[in-house]
């Protein structure tokens, strides 16, 4: 007799435990279906065209580069061609090496870098492009700041 109660007040219990289970589970089913339903009404919105007006490269008026800031440095060319008046320095290294590795990535790129030394500093200096011209010598400079942000221009010590 004791059996058959035990066993009855179990079963009993658990019937109760699994009515809860699925009473949350539907609420929660019931909850994903409103989210869904409110993305898919979000999402759906109509589109507008947009008309757009070309775009038009604006005319760079000729600049003043008489208050551009130039170093000079009395350097010894390490390699390359040979510099001009007005030089873009893309880096500064103590060890040849690294300067070397400059220079192999900025030939990888199109310029004919150069590595020049400065014995009163004792620092090789990478030289991506050279010009006789110190507003050219200004814009490829400008050009290059997007990738070297420090990039200076050096003008040839005598």
């Amino acid at each position: 007799m004791a059996f058959a109660l035990c066993s009855v007040v179990v079963f009993t219990s658990c019937k109760s435990s699994e009515s809860a289970y699925k009473k949350a589970y539907e609420k929660a089913q019931a909850q994903a279906a409103q989210q869904e339903q409110a993305t898919t009404t979000t999402t759906t919105a109509p589109v507008q065209e947009v008309q757009i007006a070309p775009v038009t490269t604006p005319q760079t008026p000729a600049t003043d580069v008489s208050n551009e800031p130039v170093r000079s440095e009395n350097v010894t060319l390490i390699s390359g061609a040979g510099l001009k008046n007005f030089s873009v320095v893309c880096g500064s290294f103590s060890l040849k090496a690294n300067a070397e590795g400059l220079q192999q990535t900025l030939k990888g790129k199109g310029y004919a870098s150069q590595i020049v030394y400065n014995p009163s500093i004792k620092f090789y200096r990478v030289v991506a492009s050279t010009s006789d011209d110190k507003a050219a010598a200004v814009q490829s400079r400008n050009v290059l700041r997007s990738t070297y942000p420090d990039a200076w221009i050096l003008f040839k010590g005598q």
